[in-house]
């Protein structure tokens, strides 16, 4: 019995740590832009870190690397307005593509969304509202909904660009329909789960969080004119909280931790602190800070901080988490972008397409480093990820990737 009893435990142990090697997400595992490494680089050289390979003919597109540790990387790219997701091996080479359909062809062309990797298989969806499962392995498609002709959805000025969040065997998306706004479907078969009208608004370009309560888990995200909870389980609508800006674009992914939610959208609107209840059936504002605006860049949290890279006033921010007050900071760098965090460190990346290493400190900001991506295309609008060691910056066709360990 203790023979069997050990080798059920190994099994399982087994099984967790090879699920836990099949997933990767948007922003990292919590999708909070914060990248569990050490023993980064402290400084950079002039030139910036060693390139280790780039990829070129990945088409148009801001999609960023979704990286499977020890195993594969993914992306996704558009020629001619059709999708391709990529897999390469973690030396650069192409395992396979897959076309998924047609990808957006007006302004700002290509793919937007990052894949999703969870228990062997891709999720993505295109800006034409197509969600398509893949398998990680061979690349082959296993289903697909179209949440436009499905779900009734409609989309939006730039195209839906959401990536996608996956808990247990529900996907999360948001239609952004009258009566299936936010949906949930079954991760296996593509089969709707529930549905729920939230506020009848479109969507607005924001990936979704999961917040996990001893109560219920709750989903968060943001549509047209409001912030929504929804309990992750039954689809429920909690609660919902105004925010408005000019063009509807709140692009950033909400940001928890312990007990407050923050979520902050760009175009001068800024952002907004809620404390959800004990069970996350209701929020209450906290404070709101309209100077850190964020447009599509994402935040972080880092030692009781939020940083960010503003909009309508640019330049990195830092924002104390419980106040909402101004870190008077001298100003580091002018202009728009994304930030994430590893090693007590932030990377930025910003319009104009650097990447900077920067030490946030008691005094200031601390640039130990930075160059300009050398290879790509378009606008620089992918955020960047850190794996193992390495940091995989997207620039339109090209995929970078560095070495930043010591």
């Amino acid at each position: 019995m203790k023979y069997l009893l050990s080798v059920i435990v190994s099994l399982l142990l087994f099984t967790n740590m090879l699920f836990s090697q099949q997933a990767s997400q948007w922003r990292g595992k919590d999708r909070d832009g914060i990248y569990d490494e050490k023993g980064l680089l402290r400084s950079w050289p002039t030139a910036g870190p060693t390139l280790l390979w780039h990829y070129d003919n990945l088409g148009e597109g801001h999609a960023s690397a979704a990286v499977v540790a020890h195993e594969k990387i993914y992306t996704a790219g558009a020629t001619d307005g059709k999708g391709k997701v990529f897999a390469f091996s973690l030396d650069g080479k192409l395992i396979w593509s897959t076309p998924y359909g047609d990808e957006w062809i007006e302004s700002y062309p290509g793919s937007r969304s990052t894949p999703l990797i969870n228990s062997g298989k891709v999720y993505l969806m295109s800006a034409l509202g197509k969600i398509v499962c893949l398998s990680a392995d061979k690349g082959n498609i296993l289903w697909s909904v179209d949440i436009m002709k499905d779900y009734d959805g409609r989309n939006i000025v730039w195209g839906v660009t959401e990536n996608l969040l996956i808990d247990g065997d529900k996907l999360f998306c948001t239609a952004g329909g009258i009566k299936n706004n936010v949906i949930a479907l079954n991760k296996n078969t593509g089969k709707l789960i529930w549905s729920n009208p939230g506020n009848g608004e479109i969507s607005a370009y924001c990936s979704p969080l999961l917040i996990t309560l001893p109560a219920r888990k709750v989903v968060v995200t943001m549509t047209e004119k409001s912030i929504l909870g929804l309990d992750a389980a039954t689809g429920k609508k909690l609660w919902s909280y105004e925010q408005i800006n000019q063009y509807a674009v709140h692009a950033n992914t909400p940001l928890y931790s312990n007990g407050y939610l923050y979520c902050v959208s760009g175009y001068g609107c800024g952002g907004v602190i809620l404390k959800l209840s004990a069970d996350g059936s209701s929020v209450e504002k906290v404070w709101k800070n309209s100077r850190l605006d964020s447009r599509m860049g994402g935040v972080v949290l880092l030692n009781g901080k939020i940083y960010g890279l503003g909009d309508k006033v640019k330049g990195l921010f830092a924002i104390d988490w419980k106040t909402g007050n101004e870190v008077a900071y001298e100003k580091f760098n002018g202009r728009m972008g994304s930030i994430i965090s590893a090693d007590g460190l932030l990377f930025t990346y910003d319009e104009s397409g650097e990447v900077a290493l920067i030490e946030p400190t008691l005094a200031g900001f601390k640039k130990l480093g930075g160059f300009k991506v050398p290879y790509g295309s378009a606008q620089h609008w992918a955020h960047p990820v850190i794996e193992n060691g390495r940091l995989y910056i997207r620039h339109g066709n090209s995929l970078m990737v560095y070495d930043i360990r010591k």
